[in-house]
């Protein structure tokens, strides 16, 4: 079976984001894959109602789906992606975090939860390879938490990043056409998927720039105080996207690195063990509001004052 690649935009139509994301396709597809890519402005993705079906149908041990799924275009997108071998998406930044409409679609990928899906036998286990190209008029300076926001969203559908993208100052139509290191940075960038998933799923491994990010295990700048965590554990520091846990450490140049703990990594976001640990924390908090009635009660009479406040709309 032929490698199947697809990628996935939500910048202008023939501008820096789709782009670069075609450069780095083009490269996937002279290395023989089977190549396809959308735009999210073309499809009809609504937001995420925070109904929480899903959640609670996890709590409870059950699939439910997305109560949105014959709403919209979400599903049948998501049919066609989950199939795919590696996933590359290109994202303009607007103000220092990925484009709404990409959050948009990406926000709704809960109902598609892998880690519990493959736990309760509902979807097969696949590796699938991801890359992230985030577009920005300015410095890292305005784009802090594009990179970032981007991996957040990839852990759901169980995506390993292996290589990741910040263009910088090009905020005009097209302007990356001018700058031939980028465009052939992306380029590299559907090499490098390539490599990825013909390598063994358990050797794949970083292939993007070597000294990206504070976090030595997925590459992102954002790193945190840590604070203690539902069940108790605790890291000096984490890292924002991951949850890898550990402190700061001084080199023998008077450099600072983040340094992980022995066990660091046991919520790692980005596997599968990772996030079944947060899967456990939603049965305890939500699944154990719903199994109580006083909660319910409780909240029932308390919500009466909000309910009945109503303000001055515009």
């Amino acid at each position: 079976m032929g490698i199947k690649v697809m990628g996935v935009t939500s910048g202008r139509k023939n501008s820096n984001s789709e782009i670069l994301l075609k450069e780095a396709l083009i490269a996937c597809e002279e290395a023989g894959a089977e190549v396809t890519m959308i735009n999210l402005r073309d499809y009809n993705i609504l937001d995420c109602t925070g109904c929480t079906s899903c959640t609670i149908g996890m709590s409870q041990g059950k699939h439910t789906g997305c109560v949105l799924d014959d709403k919209d275009d979400k599903k049948k997108i998501m049919d066609i992606l989950l199939d795919q071998d590696a996933v590359i998406y290109s994202v303009p930044t607007y103000d220092l975090m990925p484009s709404a409409n990409y959050l948009a679609f990406a926000q709704r990928s809960l109902s598609y939860e892998t880690a519990f899906l493959e736990t309760i036998g509902a979807i097969e286990h696949r590796d699938r390879v991801a890359g992230l190209i985030s577009v920005g008029g300015s410095t890292r300076a305005w784009q802090s938490m594009a990179l970032e926001g981007m991996q957040a969203t990839m852990f759901t559908t169980d995506m390993k990043v292996v290589d990741m993208i910040l263009a910088t100052r090009v905020p005009g139509p097209a302007q990356v056409l001018l700058n031939d290191e980028l465009i052939a940075r992306a380029h590299k960038m559907g090499e490098n998927i390539m490599t990825a998933v013909k390598t063994p799923a358990e050797e794949r491994k970083w292939l993007g720039d070597e000294d990206m990010g504070w976090c030595p295990n997925c590459h992102s700048n954002a790193l945190v105080l840590g604070e203690p965590q539902w069940d108790g554990l605790h890291y000096p520091i984490e890292c924002q996207v991951c949850g890898a846990g550990g402190n700061l450490e001084k080199t023998e140049d008077g450099k600072w690195k983040f340094v992980i703990q022995k066990d660091g990594l046991l919520k790692d976001r980005t596997t599968v063990e990772g996030r079944a640990r947060h899967l456990e924390e939603i049965g305890q908090t939500q699944g154990g509001f719903f199994a109580n009635p006083e909660n319910r009660e409780i909240v029932g009479k308390k919500i009466l004052r909000y309910k009945e406040k109503n303000f001055k709309g515009i």
